[in-house]
């Protein structure tokens, strides 16, 4: 019966098999716990880019910060990106705040309960508004991501390019017969765990513990790696770049980035463009620092770290450069109110830890009279 099996068939089979599977070994995730859309939202966005094991501490935090929509429409800026601190992809916690003040003024504080409405808020795609969508409001609306589509393409053996829109269309209305009235929230949500846990992203699958082990063709088949069928990934380009920690009476120097491009709005150690690899040296580093006006006094080490982002790799070799002067322009804080009050991107916080280990940059020291 498995090799007579034909497409349609074993998708439908997903509806009778996936529910109780997923009743049974859904991992207790705190966004599980309700299906208030303000929870669901924010969890769903949190998860874009993001493993549910890392997000889990973020979004206990945040929501203890930020109970409603209400409060976050009214956050500043500086607390809303220090709550996010260390999620990356921080553009999804400004379009959060201007979601949420579309539906304090524009809605009278009232999620919306249509996927055409979910949809028209900023940083929500279709797979985010299907899935709240149908985890909320129960509507016939899949919401199709990378693990639903890595488990569809097993499962039907479907040789097409998951970086197509169109087939991804084709997949979200494959999927739609399966939402029936009272099913949605545990067909989403179980395809969801199944490409999480089982049906996994890298390496084998756990196809010996899968529901739907008897209805796959690439199981059958054997080739349940030749799937999904993805594009070349473009090349990364290669950035190098010259951080200056600019040190100044126990302090470091931080200034904000503009707000448009890469990490727009955040703070960031002062950092320049370099030619080359071999472009970063200390003499540049003295040059950088006297062009941002300060007076720079004595180079004190150096250090090199690497950053990837999803387009682009940062090669960056830091120098920790004293200065006699602060220079306007540049905030000067210590790491310690820096972890405090300043949300500092991934890709400068080494470097922070780094400065920390230099003698006098701490609060502890800093209260003590010089010696």
């Amino acid at each position: 019966m498995h090799s007579e099996m034909n497409r349609d068939e074993r998708i439908r089979r997903v509806g009778t098999l996936l529910p109780d599977w997923f009743r049974e070994n859904a991992r207790p995730l705190p966004w599980r716990k309700d299906r208030d859309p303000y929870h669901v939202w924010l969890s769903e966005i949190m998860l874009q880019q993001t493993r549910a094991e890392a997000v889990t501490s973020y979004y206990e935090r945040f929501l203890a910060a930020l109970p409603t929509v209400d409060s976050l429409a009214r956050v500043e800026d500086d607390k809303l990106m220090k709550l996010w601190e260390g999620l990356g992809y921080y553009s999804r916690a400004r379009n959060l705040k201007k979601a949420a003040g579309m539906i304090v003024n524009d809605l009278g504080g009232v999620f919306p309960s249509t996927y055409e409405e979910i949809k028209k808020l900023p940083g929500v795609g279709p797979y985010t508004a299907g899935a709240i969508a149908s985890i909320c409001f129960d509507l016939p609306c899949p919401a199709v991501d990378g693990n639903v589509l890595r488990v569809f393409t097993r499962l039907t053996a479907d040789d097409g390019c998951v970086d197509d829109p169109r087939v991804k269309k084709r997949v979200e209305d494959e999927l739609r017969p399966l939402y029936k009235p009272g099913l949605c929230s545990v067909i989403t949500q179980g395809l969801m765990e199944l490409g999480a846990c089982v049906c996994v992203p890298n390496g084998r699958p756990k196809c010996g513990v899968c529901p739907l082990n008897a209805v796959c063709e690439a199981n059958r088949q054997e080739k349940q790696l030749s799937y999904p069928v993805r594009a070349e990934k473009r090349v990364r380009r290669v950035e190098y770049r010259t951080v200056l920690l600019l040190l100044h009476d126990g302090k470091l120097a931080l200034r904000k980035r503009k707000n448009s491009g890469l990490l727009a709005g955040l703070w960031e150690i002062p950092n320049t463009l370099a030619e080359n690899e071999d472009a970063a040296t200390p003499t540049g580093a003295m040059a950088f620092a006297s062009a941002l006006g300060a007076e720079p006094k004595e180079l004190l080490r150096q250090t090199s770290y690497t950053h990837i982002f999803t387009h682009v790799e940062w090669h960056m070799t830091a120098f920790c450069v004293t200065s006699n002067n602060e220079p306007e322009g540049l905030v000067f804080r210590t790491p310690e109110e820096i972890e405090r009050g300043h949300a500092l991107p991934s890709a400068f916080r080494p470097f922070l830890e780094f400065a920390k280990e230099i003698p006098g940059m701490t609060d502890k020291e800093n209260d003590h009279d010089p010696q």
